[in-house]
């Protein structure tokens, strides 16, 4: 009976995936109680939502694939119905619109899109694959452009990037067109040069996108108001040096100087605790876990496979490089956590659920290839 269970609890369970993430994890709950200056609470906080988030990876990684596809057009569309109710009905909370109130709790409707919009989209070029042309690849971009702009008006520009980029990784793994991304990166770059002069960036962005874009370029223009935040992120990454300071030894961080030290500057914390080697080390063990998601996809017997475990890889990518590059300095701060090490628990889950959906891509691939 004992055997029978175990082995029902380890059947959908990617192995190699899963090891990676108890280690991330690992290196979350060390990090997090130094940077809450050795609060068991938080930490334990922490724990409980592990527990939550991987009893939920574990759920969906029982979900087979077929079933997925099943669930990909109500899941975007009831999505989409959330955000625009968030328009009429939501909650606003430091300036911004974000969350809807449903009784018991209240839900913050842009975390569904995160995997509601790469299902929909994969679905949709899965559904149309025997006949793939441009239109269809204008249809995945409007399928992707609606729920975006609805969460940019929120305004959230951190999620509606996340949301954008699991949408487009989509469109470049079903085999988007060079000269539609020359196009573009052509616009990308348009882009750039706008939002990097404040003349045009207040005419397409809100003002305090702006300031933070212009803080960006040059933090030393407000370095006790604006800039703050990235210059006490560089410090500390900076004074780590290459083996760091040691774990619970951070100045930086114990002195209160970092601001957000728990959730979307976790990364300095660490940085300064375990230098250079450290960095190296978290970066190595990111991407051990995009390489595994992305070795998933490769294997996947159904377009719908690929897609969608390709897309949810890199944009587990997507999460890392945003966050490190905010606190760095190289891009604005836009509140974006650090992926599994970060404290709090929403966009663990929103994760988690995706690493369940690439385990159960993972375990359909014999039973669908047979």
């Amino acid at each position: 009976m004992i055997s029978y269970i175990w082995d029902r609890i380890k059947r959908p369970i990617d192995p190699a995936l899963f090891i990676l993430i108890l280690l991330v994890f690992a290196v979350s709950a060390g990090v997090l109680y130094s940077a809450s200056n050795r609060d068991l609470e938080r930490v334990t906080d922490k724990v409980v939502f592990m527990g939550i988030s991987l009893g939920i990876l574990w759920f969906v990684a029982n979900i087979q694939q077929r079933t997925l596809m099943q669930l990909a057009l109500p899941a975007y569309v009831g999505g989409v119905i959330l955000l625009i109710l968030v328009e009429f009905f939501g909650i606003t909370s430091h300036g911004a619109t974000r969350w809807l109130n449903i009784g018991i709790t209240r839900i913050q409707p842009s975390e569904i899109m995160r995997i509601a919009l790469p299902l929909m989209v994969a679905w949709y070029f899965n559904h149309f694959q025997a006949s793939l042309g441009k239109r269809h690849f204008i249809a995945g971009a409007l399928i992707i452009i609606v729920p975006v702009l609805l969460i940019m008006k929120q305004p959230d520009l951190g999620t509606s990037l996340l949301v954008a980029s699991s949408g487009f990784y989509i469109l470049f793994f079903a085999g988007l067109p060079w000269v539609v991304l020359a196009v573009m990166s052509a616009a990308i770059a348009v882009i750039a040069y706008t939002v990097t002069h404040w003349d045009l960036c207040i005419n397409i962005l809100h003002e305090y996108q702006c300031r933070r874009i212009a803080t960006m370029l040059n933090p030393m223009e407000d370095p006790l108001g604006a800039g703050y935040h990235i210059i006490q992120g560089t410090i500390a990454i900076g004074s780590g040096g290459l083996f760091g300071k040691g774990w619970l030894a951070g100045t930086q961080t114990h002195l209160d100087f970092i601001p957000e030290r728990t959730t979307d500057f976790i990364f300095a914390v660490y940085g300064e605790e375990f230098g250079l080697l450290g960095n190296g080390l978290l970066l190595v063990l990111y991407l051990a876990v995009i390489f595994r998601g992305l070795m998933i996809a490769n294997s996947a017997s159904t377009l719908f496979g690929r897609l969608l475990a390709g897309a949810i890889s890199m944009n587990f990518f997507t999460y890392a490089l945003v966050n490190m590059g905010m606190v760095t300095g190289l891009l604005p701060v836009v509140g974006v956590p650090l992926p599994l090490i970060s404290y709090g628990g929403t966009s663990m889950v929103s994760i988690l659920a995706g690493f369940g959906i690439l385990m159960s891509i993972q375990r359909d691939r014999p039973l669908m290839k047979a």
